[in-house]
C-alpha cells in the first residue's frame, strides 16, 4: 500500500471517535485528512456536507492516486460524497481551474449546503475566491460564540463569510454587525443567514477596517499629506459586548496596512476600545511564525497600556481534526475577558 494511503488510513482511524461526536452535534463540515501533520505537507482533504474537497499545495496528484483517496473517504463514511479536486500548487496558491487531472462534475460544483453546530452553510467548490467559504479550524471559536452569546452584541471584524455572526445569531444574540472589506464574502454571509431563516436577521457593512473600527473606537481617521482617502460608510462610536478579530495575514489598503507579524497592535488597539468595559475580545492569529506564548505576552501588554488590563485570558485551540505534533497550530484564539 502506498505511504500516502496509508497516511489517509491512519488519519481517518484516529478521527473515528471526534466524527461520531461531530454528526451528534449536527456537523458535517471537517478535516479529514491535514497532510501537514500527517505525512503530507501541502495535502488537505476536507469534507463539507456531501462534497469531499481535496487540495495540494505543493505538489499535483496522479489521477489515480486522487481517486484512490477519494475511495477511502467514502468508504470510511459511507456516504458518495461529491469529489472535488483544486490543485493550488501553482503560483499564490491559486486554483488551476483548467483541471487537467480531475474535472469535478457538475453535481459536485453547484451550491450546496453543509452543516456544522446544527446550522446551515453556502459550500461551493469553485467560486470567484480561492478559499474554501469555510474555514474549519475555526469551528471551535464558532462554537465557544455560540454557546457565550445570548442577549449580547456581537462585532465581526474581518467576518469574510459571517460564520461567526451566524453563530452569535444562533446563540440568542440581541445584536450582530458583520464587517468585511469585500462585498463578495458579505453576499455569501447573506446567503448563510437565508439558510437560517429561524434566526434573527444579521447586519453588514461593507468597509476597509481600518476606517470603520476607527470610527467606532472614537478615534480619528488619519491621512497622509496631499492624499485624498477613498470615501467610507460613516459610522457611529460605540461599544460591543463581543468582539472577534480574525485578520489576514497581510493586506494594504489606502487606510492603514494589516501586518500580524510587525503591527498587530494597530489591529487590536482600535478593537479594544470597541469593546465593552465588562465584555469579551476574541483574537486570532494564522502566522505558524508567531509563536502563541509571544502573541499572547504582546496582546496582554497592549491592553494594558491602554487601560484596558485583561481580567481573564483564555486560549482556545482547533480541534482535533487539525493536529499539532509540536502543540503549537498556526490558528491562535485568545479570548480576552474584561
Amino acid at each position: 500500500m502506498p505511504a500516502l494511503d496509508q497516511a489517509l488510513r491512519a488519519a481517518l482511524h484516529n478521527r473515528q471517535a471526534l466524527l461520531n461526536e461531530l454528526h451528534q452535534q449536527g456537523t458535517d463540515c471537517y478535516r479529514l485528512f491535514h497532510g501537514s501533520q500527517e505525512g503530507a505537507s501541502g495535502l488537505t482533504i476536507d469534507r463539507y456536507g456531501p462534497q469531499l474537497l481535496v487540495q495540494s499545495f505543493h505538489h499535483s496528484l496522479e489521477r489515480d492516486q486522487l481517486l484512490r483517496l477519494a475511495e477511502q473517504c467514502r468508504e470510511q463514511l459511507n456516504l458518495p460524497l461529491l469529489l472535488v479536486y483544486n490543485d493550488r500548487s501553482q503560483g499564490n496558491s491559486r486554483i488551476d481551474r483548467q483541471d487537467p487531472i480531475y474535472p469535478a462534475e457538475p453535481d459536485a460544483l453547484a451550491d450546496l449546503i453543509g452543516h456544522e453546530w446544527g446550522l446551515n452553510y453556502r459550500v461551493r467548490g469553485r467560486h470567484a475566491g480561492q478559499d474554501p467559504l469555510l474555514f474549519l479550524d475555526l469551528r471551535n471559536a464558532r462554537g465557544w460564540v455560540k454557546a457565550h452569546s445570548s442577549g449580547k452584541s456581537l462585532l465581526n471584524l474581518f467576518a469574510y463569510t459571517c460564520g461567526i455572526g451566524l453563530s452569535a445569531a444562533a446563540g440568542g444574540a440581541s445584536e450582530v454587525l458583520n464587517l468585511d472589506f469585500a462585498e463578495g464574502n458579505l453576499a455569501v454571509g447573506r446567503e448563510n443567514g437565508m439558510l437560517n431563516p429561524e434566526l434573527t436577521p444579521m447586519q453588514f457593512i461593507q468597509s476597509d477596517y481600518f476606517p470603520a473600527i476607527r470610527q467606532l473606537a472614537g478615534l480619528p481617521i488619519t491621512q497622509r499629506r496631499g492624499q485624498k482617502l477613498p470615501t467610507y460608510p460613516r459610522l457611529t462610536s460605540r461599544q460591543f459586548d463581543l468582539v472577534f478579530l480574525d485578520p489576514p495575514a497581510w493586506a494594504k489598503s489606502a487606510f492603514g496596512t494589516v501586518d500580524l507579524l510587525r503591527d498587530y497592535q494597530s489591529l487590536l488597539k482600535p478593537a479594544l476600545l470597541a469593546t465593552a468595559e465588562d465584555g469579551v475580545l476574541i483574537c486570532c492569529n494564522n502566522l505558524a511564525k508567531v509563536s502563541l506564548a509571544d502573541w499572547r505576552e504582546q496582546v496582554l501588554r497592549c491592553a494594558s497600556k491602554l487601560g484596558r488590563p485583561v481580567r481573564e485570558c483564555q486560549v482556545l485551540t482547533p480541534a482535533a481534526d487539525f493536529p499539532s505534533l509540536d502543540g503549537q497550530p498556526p490558528l491562535k484564539t485568545l479570548i480576552l475577558h474584561f
